[in-house]
């Protein structure tokens, strides 16, 4: 299928082809019809499926061939949990609508509004926010939503992640009554549907990928190693596998800084990005990334939903997330609209919990790899099924010298000798 054959006006195709799309993907393809057709949608798809385009597409299509019912009026709110996701949809829209003569603007928060409340005051058709700063400015009385003709609710499992259920109840609650309506998540815990019947309308529902898969263009590989060598496995690997890019993922955003400092230190150009950061430092960070300027980003998992670079070759988890939905989306940042990409992870004893729990969520077993120099012992639960260049365990030593025997006294009775610590393998 092409895009010519989902109806699209000429406008929309050229900018499509000026991008370089040629074929729709699943969810476009389901998708732009049934919300040109005035549908409420309710759309389930993982991160990297093209869904923003199987929104904004049809969105300018739509306007573009209505009349304004008011003069400077936003027509259509696209709301957003982060601000890297909503630069992300603006630039999207950008794009896809250069041809359409609509106008667009995209407002959020940690910054001065008044650069976003003049492009609002220069007329907006197209308006991507964040919940805060969205009604922040509508308390000032700077925007009004009583013109909305189309609502999308995008990332909808991140709003309720990061506690903005209510804020987003709160925007509802000013939308007109009569409206299209537009729900996406990757997720859909009973929490999330019920939103989803509160906002949506006889909804046609569209869902490309069960939410619990991973994609499958993407090569998986785990790494059982020790805590304290994780950022000598991370030097090894982007200089053995000549990484040319790729997103690092940590747990806290003191972790992010830590690694992405090791990093640089190591001569490996690399920044951090998350929430401590300033908007302009993520942006720039984000900027260099996207340029190659800077071959590795490392991220913690709210700062890094929204990032789209294409053809990013590697996803990194130096640390495993404790939420196994978390892994999907965190990997979903490779192997995007069908291409290739490749996703290590590096478990220590503490986390491999998370692995049993991820591996239950994705019903598949990530591949072992044991040939690597900072390899920990993996636990039986792992298949040798499933290892890759697996050798033999290390024979232990037995004469190891005294200072590496460490002892245990018991805190009553007679005093007992027991080994519990490290033994040297030859």
């Amino acid at each position: 299928m092409n895009f010519e054959q989902l109806h699209l006006i000429a406008p929309i195709l050229d900018a499509l082809r000026e991008e370089g799309y040629t074929s729709p993907t699943p969810i476009q393809q389901q998708a732009i019809p049934l919300v040109l057709q005035g549908h409420d949608l309710l759309g389930c798809a993982q991160t990297g499926t093209g869904k923003t385009a199987a929104f904004s597409v049809p969105i300018l299509q739509l306007l573009h061939q209505r009349p304004r019912a008011a003069s400077r009026a936003i027509r259509a709110l696209i709301l957003t949990p982060t601000r890297e996701l909503a630069i992300q949809i603006d630039e999207s829209i950008a794009a896809y609508g250069r041809h359409t003569g609509l106008r667009h603007a995209v407002i959020f928060g940690g910054v001065s509004q008044k650069p976003q409340t003049d492009a609002l005051a220069k007329g907006c058709d197209i308006l991507t926010a964040t919940p805060g700063r969205l009604l922040d400015l509508i308390q000032q009385g700077l925007i009004t939503l009583q013109h909305i003709e189309i609502f999308v609710l995008d990332e909808a499992d991140r709003m309720l992640d990061m506690g903005f259920i209510h804020d987003v109840r709160k925007v509802i609650s000013k939308l007109p009554m009569r409206r299209q309506s537009l729900f996406f998540s990757a997720t859909m815990p009973p929490e999330i549907m019920q939103l989803a019947d509160a906002i949506l309308t006889k909804p046609q529902k569209v869902a490309v990928t069960p939410p619990s898969t991973t994609v499958e263009a993407i090569r998986q590989s785990l790494y059982f190693v020790e805590k304290s060598d994780k950022r000598a496995l991370l030097l090894h690997l982007i200089r053995q596998h000549d990484i040319p890019s790729a997103l690092v993922f940590t747990r806290t955003k003191h972790g992010a800084d830590r690694v992405a400092k090791d990093l640089v230190r190591a001569g490996i150009k690399a920044e951090a990005i998350h929430g401590n950061k300033s908007q302009n430092a993520r942006q720039r960070a984000l900027t260099n990334f996207k340029s190659g300027e800077t071959r590795i980003l490392v991220a913690t998992d709210i700062a890094a939903r929204g990032i789209d670079v294409d053809k990013l070759s590697h996803v990194i988890n130096y640390e495993i997330p404790n939420i196994p939905e978390t892994y999907v989306h965190r990997i979903g940042r490779t192997g995007r609209a069908g291409a290739a990409g490749t996703a290590f992870s590096f478990c220590d004893m503490e986390e491999r919990a998370y692995i049993r729990d991820i591996h239950k969520l994705i019903a598949i077993q990530i591949p072992v790899v044991h040939d690597h120099p900072f390899a920990a012992e993996a636990p039986v639960e792992a298949s040798p099924l499933l290892t890759v260049a697996a050798r033999p365990q290390p024979k232990l030593q037995t004469n190891a010298p005294q200072s590496d025997i460490q002892w245990q006294v018991p805190s009553k009775g007679r005093r007992k000798k027991k080994w519990y610590g490290t033994r040297k393998a030859v």
